[in-house]
């Protein structure tokens, strides 16, 4: 039987995962090393290269032909390199490339919004969805489509790259250089930052959700206010061109709860060309394993 590896490249983790391709959700093996992308491209290389033989010794298994992998950034068609990675050693380099040199194994790569898209749409939230928009609201912003099954990569390489929409040209300064990105607006940090210059006092996301939820701090209820009127804003051209069945809302600031509600419904209607919004507007179902399962499955994707 030839078992699926996935691994997730993360800016502070790497994770790996072994998959029978019968029991897709059921991972034989998942191990997890520190990313410390500190020091540098070439240590990074090797903690992939460590966390394979570490795989390879927990499970008895050989290296297999082919490896899938999710990335910060995605890959240019064009020159086979890294591009728009926050983690910045990344940018630039030949990732594929230097790794089929150093473990003689090919490797797929593709950004971890897809993966985390495909995994959600094939055994996850999005089951039973024809077209879903799988979005990464985190440290950073993302997403992924995936259509029939299929993720839906683009000519460039990066359908599914809302985060860099320009929502307000005169907003924060993004980390490339742009204005009122959705990432630079809806991204944790940058709620994190709106709060923290209304009241002189920084907080985590989750308590500043937690007493928006309680209407104890009306700063909490503007800083979330803010997050629902921006995502709905966000959201309404995806919708309007792709009109997907489901979206689902990963990353940490997907846990807020107020995103579910009636309320944003409302909010999104109002952004779309359409008198109803009813597409599914759903949490994700399989937590961190989300990115992982989707590497290993894009072995599935292109056999």
């Amino acid at each position: 039987m030839a078992y699926l590896w996935g691994i997730d490249l993360g800016g502070t983790k790497i994770e790996g995962a072994v998959l029978d391709p019968s029991a897709l959700d059921r991972p034989i093996c998942r191990l997890r090393l520190p990313t410390e992308a500190e020091k540098g491209y070439d240590h990074i290389l090797s903690q992939i290269a460590k966390l394979c033989d570490l795989i390879r010794t927990e499970t008895g298994l050989p290296l297999p032909e082919q490896i899938g992998m999710g990335t910060p950034g995605v890959i240019n068609l064009k020159t086979g390199r890294l591009k728009n990675s926050n983690t910045q050693c990344l940018n630039g380099k030949p990732l594929g490339v230097d790794l089929e040199a150093r473990l003689t194994v090919k490797f797929a790569l593709a950004n971890d919004a897809n993966c985390f898209a495909l995994a959600e749409a094939t055994f996850g939230a999005g089951r039973g969805f024809s077209t879903v928009f799988g979005v990464i609201l985190g440290t950073g912003v993302g997403g992924g489509i995936v259509v029939n099954g299929q993720v839906l990569q683009g000519c460039h390489g990066i359908a599914g790259e809302w985060g860099q929409l320009v929502l307000d040209p005169n907003g924060p300064l993004s980390n490339y250089g742009t204005r009122g990105t959705v990432e630079a607006i809806l991204a944790g940090p940058a709620l994190e930052r709106f709060y923290a210059e209304r009241t002189g006092h920084s907080l985590k996301l989750k308590e500043i959700a937690d007493r928006a939820a309680a209407k104890t701090d009306p700063d909490a209820g503007l800083t979330i206010e803010r997050l629902t009127d921006y995502l709905a804003k966000a959201l309404g051209p995806v919708i309007d061109i792709l009109d997907p069945h489901a979206i689902i809302l990963g990353g940490g600031v997907g846990n807020i709860d107020a995103l579910y509600a009636d309320s944003m419904r409302k909010k999104i209607t109002a952004s779309i060309f359409n008198p109803d919004f009813d597409a599914a507007l759903l949490k994700p179902q399989l937590g961190d394993s989300a990115g992982v399962f989707g590497a290993a499955m894009l072995l599935a994707q292109v056999r």
